[in-house]
């Protein structure tokens, strides 16, 4: 099936473009009020230079977003593939119920019925009743639009993983004074991990999907009582 769905992808003139309107900063669904605890990460000082930045992104990135996120990303876009709603019902919830903190949930709910919104007002009747659903969430809309407009499991997982590591590095660039420059060289240094860490997820049975990021929960359980944020997470 996903090999099948790839050379659709591949033949489809439009299934790159559509990638990158799915991973735009322009796209409306509020990301950029989203720290995921990395303010508090600041505010503590484990964070405090581009070093210290881009091992915090990517330690959270091979450690949770890869064995977490990604599988489970993966998995709904071949439940949605099969119309089989039922089925990514369950691996949103999933995720939700994996998220360590109520801050992360919210978040999470945020951005997949804000997604769903976008994507009904572009046509895609199947996000409608996600617009207000408890167990909405953003890789199960985000791998809908996928499935839809023929982006493949691999491509929408890189290009997911690409958007993570894009909004912690802006926020980032909001919390200290590293400059646009510094933001490039993080994403540069991140860009050569992704392909490999979506592969990784590809091959990751039921049993193995987890998260190991401690710091990245107990950072974001302290930042919902962070005197002054800038972030809602």
């Amino acid at each position: 099936m996903r090999m099948i769905e790839s050379q659709r992808a591949e033949q489809d003139p439009l299934a790159l473009l559509r990638l990158c309107q799915l991973v735009s900063p322009a796209l409306p669904v509020g990301a950029y009020n989203f720290s995921q605890g990395l303010e508090y990460a600041v505010h503590a000082g484990w964070v405090h230079d581009e070093a210290t930045t881009q091992s915090w992104v990517l330690g959270i990135a091979r450690h949770t977003v890869a064995t977490l996120d990604l599988p489970l990303l993966i998995r709904m876009h071949d439940a949605w593939s099969r119309d089989n709603e039922n089925q990514a019902r369950y691996w949103s919830a999933y995720l939700l119920a994996s998220r360590e903190t109520e801050e992360l949930r919210a978040e999470e709910r945020h951005l997949g019925r804000s997604l769903a919104k976008v994507l009904v007002s572009l046509g895609m009747s199947d996000a409608g009743p996600w617009c207000r659903h408890e167990q909405a969430s953003y890789a199960c809309l985000f791998a809908l639009a996928a499935a839809r407009w023929l982006v493949s499991a691999e491509q929408a997982g890189q290009g997911y993983l690409w958007a993570w590591c894009e909004n912690q590095v802006l926020a980032a660039l909001k919390l200290l004074p590293l400059g646009q420059s510094a933001g490039q060289r993080m994403l540069n240094e991140l860009l050569p991990c992704i392909p490999s860490l979506v592969t990784a997820a590809t091959r990751l049975a039921d049993e193995e999907i987890s998260m190991a990021s401690p710091s990245h929960g107990m950072a974001s359980a302290w930042h919902e009582t962070q005197y002054t944020r800038l972030f809602r997470s």
